[in-house]
């Protein structure tokens, strides 16, 4: 599949967030699937490549004969892929091994199969603990509560390791066990947690004051549509006087999803252009899957507010459907392939910008609000939002018919 994502050194609070552990928030994807039978060309190598790849394998022959030390096959491949993908000098294209790519791509899927819990990393230390414990999860049967730090993983220090090392290490097949020796406080506590299959809370959606819908959507997943679909039935979203749709925080998800997502909303017509350079172009119109909304819209987007989010974010104010407020988005205009390896691996590879249906490159730009609203929470769902408070004074000085598409 093809995917958006971005940088994630910009995350405030939660930072690279996981469901333990479930999330990669794995956003910033745009893309669309390559079937195996395509790739299947890839694995020959290209005419005249011989004298071209002989330092290479010049250089594998010295280390497997010579080197002081035993060294895996696959260690210096993994190492010879990821040297290509960073030659590129592209944040956004990189290498996924064998573990870490089904990883990345079960988050996009709605679930995953973990303990259940967010977790972020403390800045000045560089430790991982938990942000917040899912209600029922496994972790919280366990007894593992908001702030514990982790310390071991089946007796193994994890103290040094990324996110993404620490959740290869946590997450397992529902049923098994995995246990951890975390810290709260000044106590050293084990735990013994049964993995389970968890699904991921996508969509909070509530009403407010004032007869006006609030839905937030933290990620692009693959059933994010449907849940959104629920919610707005749910809040019987055309009896309302406005409706405000929180992506703030949100870092992107699959291309179909924003196009469905946007599509919510916008009933026909342009959504985005990939721009594939050399004149070469592919224009995404809106699904068909219009669902009728004719209420007021805001939209809330922040500086995390990355790729997948822009999209919609840019679709529904060329458009003129809704009214953005809050901080200018993160700014990723470019698309990735993702493609899987014969090694169970994966790369993702820039392959195209996208633009919005007025033609505007956000990237490295972002999207400016038409209210601009800055706030940076000190805590946590801080429940002074100011963002929020500017959506709803707008709506309220509105006719409810004002903004119908």
């Amino acid at each position: 599949m093809h995917h958006l994502r971005a940088a994630w050194q910009r995350f405030r609070l939660l930072q690279i967030s996981f469901l333990v552990v479930g999330i990669f928030l794995a956003g910033f994807a745009l893309g669309s699937q390559y079937n195996v039978s395509q790739a299947q060309s890839d694995l020959l190598p290209p005419a005249g490549s011989e004298t071209l790849f002989a330092p290479f394998w010049q250089v594998y022959n010295l280390i497997t004969t010579e080197y002081l030390e035993p060294v895996e096959p696959e260690t210096l491949v993994n190492g010879a892929i990821q040297g290509m993908m960073n030659a590129l000098g592209d944040q956004f294209s990189g290498y996924m091994n064998p573990e870490m790519y089904p990883l990345m791509n079960a988050d996009l899927s709605g679930a995953v199969e973990g303990i259940g819990a967010l977790v972020e990393t403390i800045e000045e230390t560089g430790a991982i603990r938990i942000a917040s414990v899912l209600e029922g999860s496994p972790a919280e049967a366990a007894g593992i509560q908001d702030g514990d730090i982790f310390i071991e993983v089946n007796g193994e220090d994890v103290t040094g390791l990324s996110q993404m090392e620490l959740v290869i290490k946590v997450r397992g097949p529902a049923g098994t066990v995995v246990n951890l020796t975390m810290q709260r406080g000044d106590q050293l506590l084990e735990f013994s947690v049964t993995r389970a299959r968890i699904e991921v809370p996508n969509i909070e959606y509530k009403i407010l004051d004032n007869n006006i819908g609030y839905v937030k959507m933290r990620d692009f997943s693959a059933d994010a549509r449907t849940k959104l679909d629920g919610a707005l039935q749910a809040l019987d979203v055309n009896q309302l006087d406005g409706l405000i749709f929180d992506l703030r925080g949100n870092p992107g998800g699959l291309l179909s999803t924003a196009i469905e997502i946007a599509s919510a909303f916008i009933k026909d017509g342009t959504i985005l252009i990939e721009d594939f350079g050399r004149g070469e172009e592919r224009v995404f119109e809106a699904s068909g899957s219009y669902i009728g909304v004719s209420v007021p819209l805001v939209l809330l987007v922040d500086e995390d507010s990355a790729s997948a989010s822009e999209l919609v974010a840019g679709a529904l104010q060329d458009r003129g459907r809704a009214k953005i407020i809050g901080e200018t988005t993160f700014g990723k205009g470019t698309v990735q392939t993702w493609r899987e390896l014969v090694n169970g691996g994966g790369v993702r590879l820039t392959i195209a910008r996208w633009l919005t249906p007025n033609r505007s490159w956000i990237h490295d730009v972002g999207i400016t609000p038409d209210i601009v609203v800055e706030w940076t929470p000190e805590v946590r769902n801080d429940p002074n939002d100011p963002q929020l408070k500017a959506a709803l004074d707008y709506l309220l000085t509105l006719q409810p018919a004002s903004l119908m598409p």
